[in-house]
């Protein structure tokens, strides 16, 4: 009876962590790119930003051990060194998961992805629940049977597991994300993300003064309410000491794009002109000039040309480096493009390349490609461009 129940509560642990983790690294290999973009977080916390140029292969690699142990556990396949690499990988999580909630340095795990936002503190809970499934699969890992015994069957699958696993991340890195969970998502009305709807209330905060009495020197805290409601502000006896302190009272309506800014070299704001332009317009994005891959920004400005000689197509580049840099690569290059600034934060969510390019309409997001699957003008013209001018 005893050894039943331990099977039975080994095979549950074994479904649960298995499709988990391959859950989980699917999630993330659909976008390896934003995922790498999270590891230089935690290069930065952890001082390792000589890492950040490897942070997408790394990336990749994680997702592909992900996918690759969960399907492996599932199978019954290589069942030691499975459950010690799940084992070593879980406590690596479960670590970074809570120095991040503890410390408060990264406020999203990307344990999920975009996909599925988890708070640090979520994400450390999750990881403690697996925590226990997975000593439970290592200390009975010698109760783990395989689906097969046939020492060449599971060479043969392992081996093609290893490929599937690296091969899908490898793909959306050098594509797009399978699918699109960002705000900039193909289809999206971007003027409508970037305000808050009719009747929504956004986050409410207090502030907290702290205020010192001028005989005593008893010192105490008061929120802006309390202040003004017992007319504090009246007593000269009073003062307030510090900077004030902001506290979040409720959370409220998040606006899906709450940081777009996208300025000319003088800082104006020419955010709504761009964005919302009523025509076809392409916006080519380069978040980082001096990484960007500048022969593909060659076949971007051809195809931008084709579309200016048949159309008066209006065409941006937007970049979050410098505007010395911006116009050395422009004059270098002979860009066709008017070139428009903003933080690299909501670039690196526009698309996820380095350059990529969005079509947009009065606002929509009509199409979105990485450099590597940019069609030419004559399709571009053929799916959109003839249909409406």
């Amino acid at each position: 009876m005893g050894k039943t129940r331990i099977n039975y509560i080994l095979g549950f642990a074994r479904i649960f962590t298995g499709l988990l983790f391959v859950f989980s690294g699917l999630i993330k290999a659909n976008d390896p790119t934003g995922f790498g973009y999270k590891l230089e977080e935690y290069f930065h916390v952890f001082h390792l930003t000589f890492l950040n140029d490897y942070a997408v292969p790394i990336a990749v690699v994680i997702c592909g051990l992900e996918i690759l142990l969960g399907a492996l556990l599932l199978l019954g396949f290589w069942s030691r060194a499975v459950a010690w690499g799940l084992l070593l990988l879980i406590l690596f999580f479960t670590f970074l998961t809570f120095y991040s909630a503890f410390f408060e340095v990264v406020t999203s795990c990307g344990c999920f992805g975009d996909a599925i936002p988890l708070t640090p503190w979520q994400s450390f809970g999750k990881d403690l629940i697996l925590l226990v499934f997975i000593l439970v699969i290592f200390v009975n890992k010698h109760r783990i049977k395989p689906i097969t015994s046939d020492g060449y069957t599971q060479a043969i699958v392992s081996v093609a597991l290893i490929v599937v696993s690296l091969g899908v991340g490898i793909y959306t890195v050098n594509y797009l994300p399978f699918i699109d969970f960002l705000p900039y998502r193909k289809g999206a009305d971007l003027p409508t993300l970037m305000t808050l709807p009719e009747g929504a209330e956004g986050d409410q905060y207090e502030i907290i003064y702290t205020l010192r009495h001028k005989t005593s020197n008893e010192e105490k805290k008061v929120s802006d309410k309390v202040y003004l409601a017992e007319e504090i502000w009246k007593d000269e006896n009073w003062e307030i000491i510090g900077d004030p302190e902001t506290k979040l009272v409720k959370k409220g309506y998040q606006i899906p794009i709450p940081d777009l800014l996208i300025t000319d070299a003088n800082g104006e704001d020419f955010t709504r002109q761009v964005i919302a332009n009523p025509y076809y317009n392409l916006v080519v994005v380069a978040w980082d000039l001096n990484k960007t891959n500048l022969k593909a920004l060659d076949t971007i400005n051809t195809l931008v040309r084709k579309a200016a000689e048949a159309y008066n197509m209006r065409a941006v580049l937007l970049t979050s480096s410098s505007n010395q840099d911006a116009q050395r690569i422009s004059d270098e290059h002979r860009l066709l493009t008017e070139i428009f600034f903003a933080d690299a934060v909501p670039l690196k969510s526009m698309v996820r390349a380095n350059p990529g390019v969005l079509l947009l309409r009065n606002g929509v997001v009509i199409d979105k490609w990485h450099y590597n699957t940019l069609p030419d003008f004559a399709q571009l013209d053929k799916a959109y461009f003839s249909k409406s001018f």
